[in-house]
């Protein structure tokens, strides 16, 4: 009677590995990519959570009150509207809340329009003019450094916060060939 053997051969376990290591190093590329993807939704979503803080504390106040924005990360602070700047140095009693890069983002970066860093909302949810006499921030580019936005020939699609006059605030693909009425594209 021959003794049953137990368990896996060498040649079985190396096949077995083989085959795992060409199926990981197939998705590995896809994983890297969406990992980036969701870095870069998280610092847009940052932002967006940021202005969004912002206006309704000011509804909420009935007074002023000011974002700010520390590019080219995705940190912001959210204070009462005084003549002061509204960053990460702001002390109390005019000092709300504020989010550090570190927090959620990651390696996210932003880019501002003609170097605003800055909006202020009235009593009213809308936007008026900083008190700094600084330009009001008008939208945020958001992307992800490693790679390049498609809007600039890259492959990575970045993505962009848009603030409105009235004080509304959405997040849009800034990709050329994404137009409207797709509910993506921006204004």
């Amino acid at each position: 009677m021959a003794r049953r053997q137990r368990g896996f051969n060498l040649i079985e376990v190396m096949v077995t590995l083989t085959v795992l290591a060409v199926l990981i190093s197939l998705g590995a590329p896809a994983f890297i990519e969406w990992n980036q993807s969701q870095r870069l939704r998280a610092g847009a979503e940052a932002i967006l959570n940021g202005i969004q803080v912002a206006r309704g504390e000011a509804i909420r106040r009935n007074l002023p009150v000011t974002v700010g924005l520390e590019p080219p990360s995705t940190a912001w602070t959210v204070c009462e509207a005084t003549i002061s700047p509204c960053d990460s140095t702001t002390v109390a009693p005019n000092f709300i809340q504020n989010k550090s890069a570190q927090e959620a983002s990651g390696s996210a970066t932003i880019t501002t329009t003609a170097g605003a860093n800055q909006l202020t909302f009235s009593a009213l949810g809308s936007l008026i003019d900083n008190y700094d006499g600084t330009p009001r921030l008008t939208q945020v580019d958001v992307s992800y450094p490693p790679a390049l936005c498609s809007v600039d020939g890259g492959t990575m699609r970045c993505l962009r916060v848009v603030i409105s006059p009235g004080g509304s605030v959405r997040m849009c693909d800034p990709t050329p060939g994404i137009v409207a009425p797709d509910t993506r594209a921006c204004p």
